[in-house]
């Protein structure tokens, strides 16, 4: 499978994993502290050919994510869960297996900036996502399902509504995760 799109990573171990799944080119953002240059040729990569994000399911890959989109807007997004990249304890794109990969490449998301959606923060207290007990849970299994990643609360209605999820898949994936738990 070759992609067309530049995937940016984090380091050597992810264009590696990347690379036994798919044919592509990689940019690796060298860990949370990205400098001016790599900014510079992520844009210019978004600009020629198209950007797919791919970071870890971590704290330190959603901040790396959060700073491309910033920085270079209109890119594309790939998610894993932390299940999927975790191998003894450590969490990676590097631990996903190809199939992994290949899946959450088939499942990007376009992040459109300054967009108003359909889904308010009501629709995410309706549905249980933003307080009680199991709402980290559901919102873990909203993202799953919608292949939009895990997020808080607040960054759940942000992503929700970039990446312009419409009312009707966001209420089939509701359904979905409500009749998990009948």
């Amino acid at each position: 499978m070759k992609i067309k799109e530049v995937i940016v990573v984090e380091g050597r171990d992810d264009t590696a994993a990347i690379k036994r799944a798919v044919n592509a080119d990689t940019i690796e953002t060298g860990g949370s502290a990205i400098h001016a240059r790599t900014i510079e040729k992520i844009r210019l990569a978004q600009q020629k050919r198209g950007v797919i994000i791919f970071t870890d399911p971590d704290y330190q890959g959603e901040r790396i994510r959060k700073i491309i989109s910033r920085s270079v807007p209109g890119c594309k997004h790939a998610f894993i869960t932390q299940e999927d990249g975790t191998k003894k304890g450590d969490i990676g794109v590097e631990n996903a297996s190809p199939d992994v990969i290949v899946r959450a490449l088939s499942e990007v998301r376009t992040e459109m900036a300054e967009t108003v959606g359909e889904i308010t923060a009501d629709d995410l207290l309706k549905n249980g996502l933003t307080s009680g007990g199991d709402a980290k849970e559901r919102r873990i299994k909203l993202g799953e399902a919608l292949g939009i990643g895990y997020a808080n609360a607040k960054q759940m209605l942000q992503r929700l509504n970039a990446f312009q999820i419409s009312r009707a898949e966001f209420e089939a994936a509701i359904e979905a995760i409500n009749k998990e738990r009948e």
